[in-house]
């Protein structure tokens, strides 16, 4: 049985070296997918990757956190935004402000629909959703996200999961098992199985090796590796206090062996759009 593996970078567009890595990481390595962050700073780059790299299929990153402001006014979306009118920092914000049922779905649609339509104007098909530190595994935001992939026509949306210990790793489990449900009762693709969440920016080769190695022994039709790669020494990502190894994860990602490790566990690389057409 020969499974398909997407293997998608995050963040394109966040900085112009982190373009410049996800480019080398499809063209020299594995990387079949990128997700755009269309709030990032380094948009036009994004672009100008993906004009570039037509074979490289292309989501849309949805973003209600980090450090940048909204497409839209905070008069539009005043629920997702601070006093400075930017996104808070953490999706542990979001988690608390949507406990306290501070956080307006209305204003996510709002925000998430400007930002498919700016990643749209690519002028590619999206093949996929998903979100800036997962922040769709909240119900509210899923059922915003599973919402727009319908009325958008994608045909996909990002599982995440977790092998992790413990309470954050079970909160994971759960939370993924109701969009599990919901994507399927709304008739959206996922993926059987995802890795990328426990090693967010610290993917290497024997956590790939893992991740191949469980997706294989679950005999699993389809499996989602989510990596972050980055060019060493970009000066753009010292803003970000995340300790991820970007560079590390380029040079793992072009590795020859790294191909070898995905045919060697019966993989072939792909992108959503296989997914939504199998």
């Amino acid at each position: 049985m020969t499974r398909l593996l997407v293997v998608n970078a995050d963040d394109l567009g966040l900085t112009a070296g982190v373009c410049r890595a996800v480019a080398l990481a499809h063209t020299d390595g594995v990387v079949t997918s990128t997700s755009v962050l269309a709030v990032g700073r380094a948009f036009d780059d994004a672009a100008a990757v993906l004009q570039d790299n037509e074979e490289l299929g292309l989501g849309a990153h949805l973003a209600i956190v980090g450090e940048d402001p909204p497409l839209l006014t905070a008069r539009e979306v005043p629920t997702l935004v601070d006093r400075s009118g930017r996104f808070p920092l953490s999706y542990r914000t979001v988690v608390a402000r949507g406990v306290a049922g501070r956080i307006d779905p209305a204003d996510v649609a709002r925000e998430f629909r400007a930002q498919i339509e700016r990643v749209r104007g690519i002028g590619r098909p999206v093949t996929h959703l998903d979100t800036h530190q997962h922040t769709h595994l909240w119900p509210a935001v899923a059922d915003v996200v599973v919402d727009l992939a319908g009325e958008a026509g994608i045909g996909a949306v990002r599982l995440p999961g977790s092998a992790r210990r413990g309470p954050l790793g079970a909160g994971v489990r759960v939370l993924a098992g109701r969009l599990r449900q919901r994507l399927a009762s709304a008739g959206v693709a996922t993926t059987e199985a995802y890795a990328g969440l426990d090693e967010a920016g610290r993917l290497d080769a024997r956590g790939l090796d893992v991740a191949l190695r469980r997706a294989a022994r679950a005999d699993v039709g389809s499996l989602e590796v989510n990596a972050h790669p980055g060019e060493a020494g970009d000066p753009d990502l010292a803003r970000f206090d995340w300790d991820y190894r970007w560079a590390d994860e380029t040079t793992m990602l072009t590795d020859p062996v790294t191909r070898r490790l995905v045919i060697a566990h019966g993989f072939r690389l792909g992108t959503f759009a296989d997914l939504v057409a199998a």
